[in-house]
């Protein structure tokens, strides 16, 4: 997918002026704090729309009704505040690394969706307890040590939805052993080879002797 392709993508679904503006504020404020810390691989920098926004904004098409997103690790914004700034709900983000977490505040508010989100400073482990609507993680762990370290965050009618690249199918194999849940692969609309993972009703399974 190139850039053109990539907002031409956000426009097919009805993405207001407004927050096109609101995004490419909060992109030029990316840029400028990668000069400064590893925010994203240098060799997305040139392809921001594609490889991290869509890529993140494609999450809300299985989604569903929603009012809160949690999304875990969230480093340089991707995808909560896309989510954010496309959705109508709450996007919590938890972060351990400081310099993220005053990036992250600062880029919502350059962004200006403040009031719709919350970034918590902490290791997921000892993270305040509460229940989403929504989980979401990207590059943050292997599927198993994910379920493992949301599963607290969750109830039964929360949809997980797990960018997970091209590890998708191998990730979800690994998960079975130990997880129930209804699990399905979708493609990503910005790489061929590439799956995210959406599940619901998450729960420890037995493990296969």
């Amino acid at each position: 997918m190139t850039e053109e392709e990539a907002q031409a993508w956000l426009s097919a679904h009805n993405v207001p002026r407004e927050t096109f503006t609101a995004i490419n504020r909060f992109l030029d404020f990316l840029r400028q704090e990668a000069t400064r810390q590893n925010l994203i691989a240098a060799s997305t920098a040139g392809t921001l729309w594609a490889r991290h926004v869509v890529d993140s904004a494609q999450l809300l098409d299985h989604a569903g009704s929603w009012e809160t997103w949690l999304d875990l690790g969230s480093g340089a914004g991707f995808p909560g505040l896309i989510i954010a700034l496309l959705g109508t709900g709450h996007v919590t983000l938890i972060e351990s690394r400081t310099k993220r977490v005053v990036f992250l505040k600062e880029a919502a508010a350059i962004a200006g969706i403040s009031n719709r989100v919350t970034v918590v400073g902490s290791r997921v482990e000892t993270a305040p307890r509460a229940r989403f609507d929504v989980i979401s993680a990207r590059a943050f762990a292997p599927l198993p040590k994910l379920l493992e370290l949301a599963l607290p965050f969750s109830e039964k009618a929360t949809r997980w939805i797990l960018p997970k690249g091209r590890s998708a199918a191998e990730e979800l194999e690994a998960a079975r052993a130990s997880w129930q849940g209804d699990f399905r692969l979708v493609p990503s609309v910005t790489d061929s080879q590439a799956a995210i993972i959406v599940a619901t009703g998450i729960t420890v399974g037995k493990k296969k002797r």
